[in-house]
């Protein structure tokens, strides 16, 4: 059985690369992305099952991207990150979107993957 595949999109490098090293571990297949620009195009061409996505990135707001990812990949479980607390109804009455707030536990984060 393949492992899914999980997109990570986030400005903060580090917090990239400590999701993508715990999520290995996991056995799943993991990509990264630094702009939703870059996120849409991996999501685009690999069809994550779960993704990661931070609120607040440099070429936009994340929640704005939700109705398209949602067109690209119906089937994948969208987890927004954010340390803000403002996220609109439409995103927190989402059945297919999942509010992360920062900080970020490892021990949390597992809640997340299924």
């Amino acid at each position: 059985m393949a492992s899914k595949k999980i997109l990570i999109i986030d400005d903060e490098e580090d917090l990239r690369r400590l999701l993508k090293a715990f999520l290995v571990q996991l056995n799943y297949e993991v990509y990264t992305a630094s702009t939703l620009a870059e996120g849409l195009e991996l999501i685009s061409e690999e069809k994550p099952d779960i993704i990661f996505l931070d609120n607040n990135l440099p070429d936009g707001l994340g929640w704005e991207k939700i109705d398209i990812i949602q067109q690209y990949v119906p089937n994948s479980r969208i987890n927004l990150i954010s340390a803000f607390k403002f996220i609109p109804d439409s995103i927190r009455d989402n059945h297919v979107v999942r509010l992360i707030e920062k900080p970020i536990s490892f021990a949390m984060l597992r809640s997340y993957l299924d």
